[in-house]
């Protein structure tokens, strides 16, 4: 029964990531990205296994956006923006116990980094055709402001879920 129970809650956290990606999709691809569903890349903070819902919700988003043409980016993300959603979330759970003030912000910093050099990177051979490094350090900003953004959120959605136990049942292992 646990174990049904930790893929349901993994089904539910990538659904919720490729739905809200998806529906603000002129938002969530591009250049300028402000994808709000990254602030799901802080579930880590509440077990291991988030990694994964983040993960698969990562992939669906720019496996869709590949095929429908948002994703600027194509299979090139799909690879290596998922990955780097991964790693993200990895670092996420590492960080899960180191608080600044009760907030989850050191957390925060590795989807910030991680999705700023490989996204920056992505968008930097798409537009200029090969890696001109004044051209990825202008995406990779683009991409962490962008970031910033949501992880901010993502730090209020884990304060919130921390001072609501139902919540917290939900989202813990």
């Amino acid at each position: 029964m646990k174990k049904t129970n930790v893929i349901t809650k993994q089904a539910m956290i990538a659904a919720v990531y490729a739905v809200v990606s998806l529906v603000l999709a002129p938002i969530s691809f591009g250049a300028v990205q402000a994808r709000i569903s990254e602030a799901l890349t802080l579930m880590p903070v509440f077990g291991f296994a988030n990694v994964y819902g983040i993960t698969i919700g990562c992939f669906i988003t720019n496996l869709v956006g590949f095929f429908t043409g948002a994703n600027i980016l194509g299979s090139l993300d799909c690879i290596f923006g998922t990955l780097a959603t991964f790693v993200a979330g990895v670092m996420s759970y590492m960080l899960k116990d180191v608080r600044i003030k009760g907030l989850a912000i050191p957390s925060a910093i590795p989807p910030i980094i991680v999705n700023a050099i490989v996204v920056g990177a992505e968008l930097c051979i798409l537009v200029a055709g090969k890696f001109n490094f004044a051209v990825f350090l202008a995406q990779a900003v683009s991409v962490g402001v962008g970031e910033l953004i949501s992880v901010i959120l993502g730090v209020v959605l884990v304060r919130v879920i921390e001072n609501n136990r139902s919540l917290k049942e939900l989202a813990t292992r």
